[in-house]
C-alpha cells in the first residue's frame, strides 16, 4: 500500500518551493523594471 502520508508530504514540499521560487523572481523582476531609469515619452 502506497505510504499517502509520505506522498503527500512530497508534494507539498514541491509546491511550498516553486511558489517561494515564483515570488523570488517576481521580486527580482519588480526590482529591475523599479532600477530602470526610462521614461515614456
Amino acid at each position: 500500500m502506497p505510504d499517502y502520508k509520505l506522498l503527500y508530504l512530497t508534494l507539498l514540499d514541491g509546491v511550498e518551493k516553486a511558489i517561494e521560487s515564483l515570488k523570488n523572481v517576481e521580486q527580482a523582476c519588480e526590482e529591475i523594471y523599479i532600477d530602470t531609469d526610462e521614461t515614456i515619452e
